[in-house]
């Protein structure tokens, strides 16, 4: 069963590691495996929630942009191999 936390659940956690918190406590807490709650801290760690949705935000418009590259490379190749052929 995967779960989804939102970026404030995540960052609650982390600021309560960094309160004192025991990992194995929160973790066990949020239903989450050590390395769940450490890769979060690699990624989170710092972030305050506003920071955390525009980093999400970024993210999505970064990888839409590359789609949209992939997309427009792929018909510039299509339109040399059109121009390319001999008729």
């Amino acid at each position: 069963m995967k779960k989804r936390f939102t970026e404030e659940q995540i960052i609650r956690a982390i600021k309560q590691h960094e309160a004192g918190a025991k990992v194995d406590a929160i973790c066990r807490e949020m239903g989450i495996s050590n390395g769940t709650f450490y890769n979060w801290r690699s990624k989170y760690a710092g972030l305050e929630v506003n920071e955390a949705k525009r980093l999400k935000e970024l993210e999505s418009e970064n990888a839409k942009l590359k789609r949209l590259l992939a997309e427009k490379l792929l018909e510039v190749e299509a339109m040399k191999d059109v121009v390319s052929k001999k008729w």
